[in-house]
């Protein structure tokens, strides 16, 4: 089995955020970056899961500068075979995705995985363009998975249930929380990756579609107004005119 698994570098959750004074860009000084939690903990994961039971090769991917590297290390520390990182500026989704696919249509990959979304623009978008691009099915937030053969039958959830579809490989699938436990890299894992092989391509030429106009942060919440359990009317008034949700 020949597993793909794409990755991203994220802030850590803790990180604060700021943006430059023209709004463009996110400013990175003093942030500490990791792998992107649902692409390491659930997609990477069972990528390694299915190997150890299927045998197989799991390649790690991502699109980013050298300053992604350490990441990559990590990701073959925990089990990766090999990884690829494109050496291009993930400006928007539709440049990560066109990027792989062009790396995953040479490759021939049974099963392609990705977090559902990254947990910075939770944009959940590169996976159904990788999809497109390469022609394949799509299945999103996949939180359950059993191969039978080159069979899949993924569990996922839906509102009010559950949702169980059955897919012939190749594919690719976006991994939500409960598609496999987190894993910590050990010693040995960490020497081995020394030694694994980590590939730097040259983008592909790219038409870029979208262009960042402006971030800006959320407006800062006001203090907690506290109201007497007997004034029921102030209550009621406050919800109508100041909070307008009734």
């Amino acid at each position: 089995m020949k597993i793909l698994v794409c990755v991203s570098k994220t802030p850590e959750t803790t990180a604060k955020i700021a943006f430059s004074a023209d709004g463009k860009s996110f400013v990175t000084d003093g942030v500490n970056f990791i792998m992107n939690p649902y692409d390491e903990w659930y997609a990477l994961v069972r990528a390694l899961e299915i190997k150890e039971q299927s045998g197989g090769e799991v390649t790690i991917i991502t699109v980013g500068g050298a300053d992604v590297d350490a990441i990559l290390r990590k990701g073959l520390a925990i089990g990766a075979d090999r990884a690829v990182r494109i050496d291009a500026s993930p400006a928007s989704s539709g440049l990560v995705s066109a990027q792989i696919a062009q790396y995953a249509k040479a490759q021939q990959f049974d099963l392609i995985f990705l977090g559902k979304e990254t947990i910075d623009y939770n944009g959940s978008e590169v996976g159904s363009m990788l999809a497109e691009y390469l022609q394949l099915p799509f299945i999103s937030y996949g939180s359950k998975l059993v191969m039978q053969g080159n069979t899949a039958t993924i569990h996922r959830d839906i509102e009010g249930g559950e949702e169980v579809l059955e897919v012939d490989t190749p594919f690719v699938m976006s991994a939500a929380k409960g598609l496999a436990e987190q894993r910590i890299p050990n010693m040995r894992g960490i020497m081995m990756a020394k030694s694994k092989p980590l590939d730097v391509l040259a983008a592909e030429p790219y038409e870029q579609l979208v262009e960042v106009e402006k971030f800006s942060l959320p407006p800062a919440k006001s203090g907690v107004h506290l109201v007497d359990p007997e004034q029921m009317d102030e209550l009621v008034r406050l919800l109508h005119e100041e909070a307008k949700v009734i």
